[in-house]
């Protein structure tokens, strides 16, 4: 009766509220100049072009003059069309409807069925936890891959980045932990991906299994910049709708750039002085305000794996380098595995979790320790063996990297179809490494 009562409320102060009506002064590229109408950042506004009306959203203040950016196409805007004020940012529908629906950046449903009903509406700016309210991340999350299990282990309310080039496995990864994760929500975001591959990455990576439970946020490279930042928070705002409902939600974010690059558009739109690689002052703000939502409360918890797809595999370039710094752990990605056919192509010796010292016990930070150093001297000693002009007996610890280097192959490597429970993973470690685990 609350979810009925307060939408009730919505549309009835809706109805209600004073309207006043502005005019488009200006138009260039995608920034739209609007006179004549009381609005705040943030607002949307709708402007009356022709038969199909245009939504978009104040994005900076001049005077009288208000600078928007578009939620849809230009095509047949005019100068002089009328404009009128929502009084706010657009409205979310959040409730339990959405689990297995496929959404548009706006929150709206784009699969074949109909808004859920008992739906709640809220904004979709939210607020991170309390820095001194947060509970503490001390419980692991398994996200059903064995090297990320062991190796850099995730912890509830965690917030991962997983840095990799283009074509290396990022978007497999993914669905991979969404079908493998014993949370109980996955909420999954892809910001500015390829028209062909959503369909793909629907049917074929997530599959029914992983639809089930999950809800997809989709905002492709062709939709408008403005599209493509409000998809990250659309999603946010959903998986924060069930963490204070008391779940443990995995929200899965693909890819970081091309939100920063969208707000890059709107900021230039918008008039700010382009910085660092032609990034705004704003992306590097956004960034923080978006990544500290995740986290966990009183209720429950959001566990945020973010992609970050690197410029030119380069991982110091700037938006990696400002993630790396927010988060609390990273996850790389090698062209070199994915060239050769390992899969998924973690390179854990550059990959870590800063929270691992408290999500594991000190049986099971010994048996990942000891792998690292394996793994840490065979490839110190690669080049040498393959020359071979490295003598057997030289170094105890190369010799049994050597001898260990098949096991360990098949150790980190999984298909993406197999899911393995992190107890599993840990057991097959120990044993790999004889040690209890």
């Amino acid at each position: 009766m609350t979810v009925v009562a307060n939408a009730l409320r919505s549309q009835l102060l809706a109805a209600v509220a004073p309207q006043r009506t502005g005019r488009v002064t200006h138009l260039v590229g995608m920034r739209i100049e609007v006179e004549g109408v009381d609005a705040a950042v943030g607002d949307a506004v709708r402007i009356w072009s022709g038969a199909d009306p245009l939504d978009a959203e104040v994005v900076a203040i001049d005077g009288k003059r208000l600078a928007c950016m578009p939620f849809g196409s230009l095509t047949g805007l005019r100068y002089g069309d009328p404009v009128e004020s929502y009084g706010g940012p657009l409205p979310l529908h959040v409730g339990p409807g959405l689990l297995g629906r496929v959404l548009d950046g706006l929150g709206r449903p784009i699969d074949a069925g109909t808004i859920p009903e008992l739906t709640e509406e809220v904004a979709v700016d939210g607020a991170p936890p309390h820095p001194l309210t947060r509970d503490p991340v001390d419980q692991q999350l398994s996200l059903g891959v064995r090297a990320l299990d062991t190796l850099v282990p995730c912890g509830r309310g965690q917030r991962l980045g997983i840095f990799a080039g283009s074509g290396v496995g990022k978007s497999s990864l993914l669905s991979m932990i969404a079908r493998g994760t014993d949370a109980t929500v996955s909420v999954l975001a892809l910001v500015g991906e390829r028209g062909r591959e959503v369909n793909e990455f629907l049917h074929r990576d997530l599959g029914p299994e992983g639809l089930a439970r999950s809800v997809v946020v989709v905002a492709t490279s062709d939709e408008p910049a403005l599209v493509r930042i409000r998809a990250a928070f659309t999603a946010t705002r959903i998986a924060e709708w069930f963490r204070d409902q008391g779940q443990d939600v995995v929200l899965m974010m693909d890819s970081l750039t091309r939100f920063a690059m969208a707000q890059r558009e709107v900021g230039l739109a918008a008039g700010e002085p382009p910085a660092t690689r032609g990034y705004t002052p704003s992306v590097f703000t956004l960034l923080p305000r978006l990544l500290e939502r995740a986290g966990t409360t009183d209720n429950g918890s959001i566990t945020g794996l973010y992609t970050v797809l690197v410029d030119g595999d380069d991982m110091n370039e700037p938006v990696a380098d400002a993630t790396r710094s927010i988060l609390d752990g990273h996850i790389v990605l090698s062209r070199r595995l994915a060239t050769s056919g390992h899969f998924p192509s973690i390179d854990v010796l550059e990959s870590v979790s800063r929270v691992e010292p408290a999500i594991t016990t000190p049986g099971r930070r010994g048996a990942a320790r000891e792998l690292r150093r394996l793994m840490a001297a065979y490839r110190d000693a690669k080049d040498l063996i393959e020359i071979g002009a490295y003598l057997p007996g030289s170094n105890p610890l190369v010799d049994r990297a050597v001898a260990m280097q098949p096991a360990i192959e098949g150790f980190l490597c999984q298909d993406v179809a197999t899911t393995v429970g992190a107890e599993q993973s840990w057991q097959e470690l120990g044993s790999l490494v004889g040690g209890g685990a």
